[in-house]
């Protein structure tokens, strides 16, 4: 038993070491400490607590037996019990208090960040409606002031019992043979001081409960309302001022030797409770509320209205109408070049396969299923960027060895405009390849080693001294090559495992003899694990929400996951409560987007920005809105671990974005909160809902909000922005109307080219609000149209051929011609393993006019009749050429790059059939290879017959 108690020791032992080294080895040890250490103090003071009154209570309650009692039959039977119980007395009077202190403690130690919050407090500066304090109060000391008289509660009834049980258990109390009761006047004071305790305690609970009626989510809307404030808050304070003064006749009672009076006064208290607590608000809100409910609940109301607003960063929404039209004019996007040429036609959550057969090269390479949307600057222009990288795939069939010493990192960054397509309808590279190149660098510019992400193995042993044999495979030699190259990581990542010990405790913490044994570790061994960014992040900062999605980005010669993280709290008084999983949760939520939000809360800031190093882990935490009040009483907790945003570069600023997640919380809560006026409010006739996504079909998931390059119809030019959209909703029973009311769009880019300067108009809210009158289609509606229309599915019926599959895009809304466009790619994937999605046709509508087209330009020309006005990404342009003025055209430059991407492609699918011995599939890419080298000897004609060479 001794040694299965020393192996249980040291296993515990070494997950906590583990933990320190992990720590440690980032910077972030007095995290792990002050978390743990806040832990062991409210363990130690809830147990000694709830030990110390048990004790006291049961030895109390033995010392004050009655030394002599009547002979009964009763009597008989509880001597027969204290007979058996007396060999192991002294054992259970400690026992049993030490295991109720450890139990009700353990419980205790969950609420250490509501005991930091509480001691670290910050005022907010602002106070509530009703009591006039400070909201610091509810957002900090109301919590823990709850949980310190609720543990006192359960302190005072365990103590209580366990002492009444002593006393009957030892003749204190016992029932006499002519049904009386019998207790005796140390039982009888030691009931009356626990009672009194308990009464105590309850009048403190009533107290409280006075300011946790602003935070009361029952009624018509959240908060105090007519009936709280004017019934339910005077009788608490009431009931707590019974409560003590009863409390005090028990104390009375005990000493005088007289139950009458605290008995009556305890019945008092409970009617008290009932026709004070209960009868007297019900008759009010029946009697006097009800009937003129509109009028006496309208200054409630728009308490709720403004804390509500306040609590999700609603307050400074710009709200403008917007008198949207139906009518395709000609020329109508003339005016809206700005938004016309970023409309992005590669689809971020459909591309991910074209990427996998174009640019994985290895099957131990992957992309994730749902690509990000970023942008860079390209020759002075912005460009919205699809990018993802090129994480590691290990197959988990794969030997040890090549589990955790041979896979371990990913290779580069693959990127493509988002606004415009190669030929074949293959995205348009920006950066790709083994080793990686394009405009956005190359693998001399950054660091394309991707040892942590999304998909990064759980743990890795990495690094070695100068001279040791490379083992872990890096990376193709050349996207086309065999033979792989390798490497040694260089970088500081991980907790060293180059002693035995250290390697001792991961073995037990991995449950892995063959980390302890390989001789592939050395002495300059580290070992990498919680790799995702995510988890970094909850781990460094477990005082944060982090974000659903980390998305990377190419950030002063380093590959950085950029996360946002939240400060959240569900004690602000007067806002309404926010479910937050149902709020996050989309058609793109799954996989590595899996919502990382759950609970439910009133008050959310993106108060934090992160970073994780790709290549060595390394995370960084900028605070974001460094006047937020929360964030604050944490830098107090944790001095030194977050960084002030002004020493972030301006490549990371250029990348930062507005955060997903909390948009969406935030558009939930505009489908009713757009409303400010609170009799408007109070009708609720003007509610709205995010549509579903009208390219799921079989399921309703809400439509993902957009990242997208536009000009709001306020704004002087174009920013990166969040969109998302807004239809009625609907009643109980009643049928969906998939009309747009309102198009919502966050202004997402902070950067302005400076370091830690962050943009004036980052994080705008901007919502247009669409005329009642004028029948707008919804997404719903318009993928109707586009359904329905006969020429649309004639054309794609034929694109099904051949086993074919057509799928639809992401349907985009943009505000341009003065309505709403809406613009989805259309996508064809053949049939075969080595098949992917390629843009074959653009859908375009404007009210009930459909548009659909090879391109963009042709599919808006045809929905606006014969000319839209529009510039978009697809419109040839002219450049400088070389030879002194000589201009050559953009377009032939462009078909000689796509032509050549054609036929390296075609090369790359066709050594795979043949590796596969699919010779049908062979000749196919040789028919392909044949056509691309026609194209790019077509191209260069064109480019000399330009440049007269």
């Amino acid at each position: 038993m001794a040694i299965g108690i020393l192996v249980a020791a040291f296993v515990v032992f070494a997950n906590v070491y583990a933990d320190i080294l992990w720590y440690d080895q980032l910077g972030f040890t007095s995290v792990f400490w002050m978390e743990n250490l806040t832990k062991a103090g409210l363990f130690v003071a809830a147990f000694l607590l709830m030990a110390g009154a048990v004790w006291i209570s049961l030895r109390v309650a033995f010392r004050t037996r009655p030394v002599y009692a009547p002979d009964t039959q009763v009597r008989d039977s509880l001597h027969r019990y204290q007979s058996q119980l007396e060999p192991i007395r002294r054992l259970l009077m400690v026992g049993i208090p030490v295991v109720l202190g450890a139990f009700a403690a353990a419980a205790v130690t969950s609420q250490w960040k509501e005991a930091l919050l509480f001691f670290n407090q910050v005022p907010v500066g602002e106070t509530d409606p009703v009591f006039g304090r400070d909201l610091s109060f509810y957002l900090n000391t109301l919590p823990f002031l709850g949980l310190v008289v609720g543990y006192l509660v359960s302190v005072v009834l365990i103590a209580g019992i366990a002492g009444l049980l002593t006393h009957y258990l030892y003749g204190g109390i016992r029932i006499e043979e002519r049904g009386g009761v019998f207790i005796s006047k140390a039982a009888r004071i030691h009931i009356s001081v626990a009672v009194a305790l308990f009464l105590l305690l309850q009048a403190a609970n009533y107290w409280l409960d006075r300011f946790g009626t602003l935070n009361n989510q029952d009624g018509r809307v959240a908060g105090a309302l007519y009936t709280d404030v004017n019934a339910v808050i005077p009788t608490k304070t009431i009931l707590a001022v019974a409560a003590i003064l009863v409390a005090i006749l028990f104390i009375i009672g005990a000493i005088l030797g007289r139950w009458k009076l605290p008995l009556v006064g305890s019945a008092m208290l409970v009617v008290t409770a009932l026709v004070a607590g209960g009868i007297y608000p019900f008759i009010v809100q029946q009697y006097q509320v009800r009937p003129s409910e509109k009028s006496m609940e309208r200054d409630y109301i728009g308490h709720n209205i403004d804390m509500t607003r306040a609590a999700y960063g609603l307050s400074d929404i710009e709200v403008t109408p917007y008198n949207a039209t139906v009518d395709a004019q000609k020329n109508a996007l003339a005016q809206d070049s700005a938004t016309t040429t970023n409309i992005r036609l590669l689809d971020p959550n459909l591309v991910s396969d074209a990427f996998a057969q174009l640019e994985q090269f290895r099957t131990y390479y992957k992309f994730t299923d749902t690509l990000n949307v970023d942008r860079y600057d390209i020759d002075g222009k912005t460009e919205d960027t699809v990018i993802a990288v090129r994480e590691v795939n290990v197959d988990t069939t794969e030997s040890w060895v090549n589990q955790h010493i041979t896979y371990t990192h990913g290779y580069g960054v693959v990127a493509a405009y988002g606004a415009k397509v190669a030929s074949g309808g293959r995205p348009d590279f920006m950066l790709k390849g083994i080793p990686t190149a394009g405009v956005l660098g190359s693998d001399s510019t950054y660091e394309p080693r991707i040892y942590f992400g999304e998909y990064s193995p759980e743990y890795s042993i990495v690094g070695g001294p100068e001279g040791w044999e490379p083992r872990e495979l890096d990376r193709p030699q050349s996207g086309t090559e065999g033979q792989d190259t390798r490497n040694t990581f260089s970088g500081n990542g991980g907790p060293s495992v180059g002693n035995q010990f250290n390697r001792l405790v991961y073995a037990m913490k991995f449950g892995s003899t063959d980390l302890l044994l390989s001789d592939a570790i050395n002495s300059d061994s580290q070992i990498l694990y919680d790799r995702t960014p995510k988890e970094r992040i909850e781990k460094v900062a477990p005082y944060l929400r982090v974000d659903s999605n980390a998305y990377p980005a190419i950030v002063d010669g380093r590959v950085k996951w950029i996360v946002d993280a939240y400060t959240t709290s569900d004690n602000y008084p007067y806002s309404t409560a926010e479910q937050l999983e149902s709020a996050v949760t989309d058609s793109l939520t799954g996989g590595t987007r899996t919502s990382a939000l759950t609970g439910q809360v009133n008050y959310i800031r993106n108060s934090v920005k992160a970073t994780v190093d790709a290549y060595d882990g390394s995370v960084t935490l900028y605070a974001w809105e460094p006047d937020e009040p929360l964030l604050q009483a944490w830098q107090k907790v944790f001095p030194n671990t977050i960084k002030p945003y002004s020493e972030m570069s301006a490549d990371l600023m250029d990348h930062v974005r507005y955060p997903e997640d909390l948009f969406k919380v935030q558009r939930e809560l505009l489908g009713q909160y757009h409303v400010t006026d609170p009799d408007s409010f109070y009708d609720s006739n003007d509610a709205w809902a995010v549509p579903n996504d009208p390219t799921q079909s079989n399921s309703a998931v809400k439509q993902p909000p957009y990242y997208l390059s536009l000009k709001m119809p306020t704004q002087d030019a174009e920013t990166f922005s969040l969109t998302s959209t807004f239809i009625p909703q609907t009643a109980t029973g009643g049928q969906q109307r998939n009309v747009l009311f309102g198009f919502l769009s966050a202004e997402a880019d902070a950067g302005t080219g400076k370091n830690g300067e962050k943009a004036d108009g980052y994080g705008t809210l901007r919502l247009l609000e669409l005329p009642r009158s004028t029948v707008v289609p919804g997404p719903g509606q318009a993928q109707q149209n586009f359904d329905s229309n006969t020429e649309v599915s004639t054309q794609l019926n034929l694109l099904r051929q051949g086993a074919s599959t057509v799928k639809n895009g992401n349907l985009l809304s943009l505000p341009v011609g003065g309505g709403i466009l809406y613009v989805q790619p259309v996508y064809v994937q053949s049939t075969g393993q080595t098949a992917y999605p390629t843009l074959r046709k653009v859908l375009v509508s404007f009210g009930d006019e459909v548009g659909f087209a090879d391109t963009l330009s042709d599919a808006l020309d045809q929905l606006f009749k014969g000319s839209s006005g529009a510039v978009t990404s697809e419109d040839p342009n002219v450049k400088p050429g070389t030879d002194g003025g000589t201009v050559v055209p953009e377009t032939a430059q462009q078909r000689l790059s796509q032509a050549l991407d054609a036929a390296n492609e075609a090369i790359q699918a066709g050594q795979a059939a043949l590796a596969a011995g699919n010779f049908a599939e062979y000749g196919e890419q040789q028919q392909k290879l044949q056509k691309a080298v026609e194209d790019a000897l077509a191209a260069e004609e064109e480019i000399a017959a330009a440049t007269g060479k």
